[in-house]
């Protein structure tokens, strides 16, 4: 039998792979220590989604080992690597507020973490497709660039050339990243790397609002699930700036997931592309309250600051067509009403 080993397994991305690829027939090996719950207290835990991966897939063995953690990295593939054929890389630290509080741990996990992983596969297992889940923010302020128009309820492009969303082509340098947007970076430009100067089947896939039931989403990251948590607890929810107008794309993990799959059927070393909802399936933070209120039935108590986080986009939306073109079978299946839909059903539960 082949095998999948995913680290962040328990997480939001993590899950959805360890359930795909599962699902086709394929050992899976997931490492996850849940240092979410390290980081962001117990609500955003990934504990419960572990064992619910370890009671109902045979296939699934679990590794409570950090990625930090170079030795025991490596012997999770030493022992799995000949029969390994993917290795998605889905462990991160991914809260922009919480990386410029410990900027050394932020690099530790993101950075280095990824670098033991890339090692152990080019040791290990070096023909096995390699997907790294990477971000947007690797683009940095760039996209706050772009002249935009304001209308009721949301931000506009007003230039043509980004009316399908935002393309590889924009820079990385020269901008504002954040200290968590740095150190994806770091790990997404040695990810590349690795598949131009050593040869692996290296693909990083930068993502923009991703998310999903299994997400455990909390104020510092994932607004999506945040709010509609918000909403199913009666909680507060406060908006950080833009007047609650910013854009975001959003998909749906099992999106993200079959994009995977895509590249692992045919991998070409050192792969970069932009992974979204795009042009089909995007929102403003206004837009997703009334989205939200309307599918709870609960009227949320909003909080909107003149605050806008540093480095924080004004307008996001993924182009998507390189990836298109590459895998044609790929799309988007899920739009925003579909996923929030699909969230306050499995949050209410």
């Amino acid at each position: 039998m082949s095998v999948c080993i995913v680290t962040g397994s328990a997480g939001l991305i993590g899950s959805e792979s360890v359930r795909h690829f599962a699902g086709k027939g394929m050992g899976v090996v997931g490492i996850d220590n849940d240092t979410r719950r390290v980081l962001f207290g117990k609500r955003a835990s990934t504990a419960k989604q572990a064992e619910r991966l370890q009671r109902d897939i045979p296939a699934y063995t679990h590794h409570r080992v950090d990625i930090r953690d170079d030795p025991g990295i490596n012997r999770i593939f030493t022992r799995y690597g000949n029969q390994t054929a993917i290795v998605i890389h889905a462990a991160a630290q991914p809260s922009h507020d919480w990386a410029a509080s410990d900027p050394k741990t932020d690099f530790a996990i993101n950075a280095t973490g990824t670098l033991n992983v890339l090692e152990a596969c080019r040791q290990h297992c070096p023909d096995a497709a390699f997907i790294f889940t990477s971000t947007n923010k690797v683009y940095g302020d760039r996209p706050n660039l772009i002249e935009l128009t304001e209308s009721e309820t949301r931000f506009t492009p007003t230039d043509d050339r980004y009316a399908t969303g935002i393309d590889e082509t924009m820079s990385i340098d020269g901008s504002l990243h954040s200290v968590f947007g740095a150190s994806k970076m770091a790990a997404d430009v040695m990810v590349q790397e690795y598949g131009r100067y050593f040869g692996l089947n290296t693909v990083c896939f930068r993502g923009g609002c991703l998310t999903g039931p299994a997400h455990s989403g909390v104020e510092m990251h994932g607004f999506l699930s945040h709010l509609v948590a918000c909403a199913v607890r009666r909680e507060p929810y406060t908006v950080y700036g833009y007047g609650g107008k910013q854009v975001r794309d959003i998909i749906h993990s099992r999106d993200v997931v079959t994009a995977f799959d895509a590249y692992a059927s045919d991998p070409v070393p050192g792969s970069v592309y932009n992974l979204g909802g795009g042009v089909e399936s995007n929102c403003s933070v206004l837009e997703a309250i009334e989205m939200v209120e309307a599918e709870t039935g609960a009227e949320i108590t909003v909080t909107i600051t003149g605050e806008v986080r540093k480095g924080d986009h004004a307008w996001y939306i993924s182009d998507t067509a390189r990836l298109r073109a590459a895998y044609p079978q790929w799309t988007v299946t899920a739009t925003v009403p579909k996923i929030v839909a699909e969230m306050v059903q499995s949050m209410a539960q």
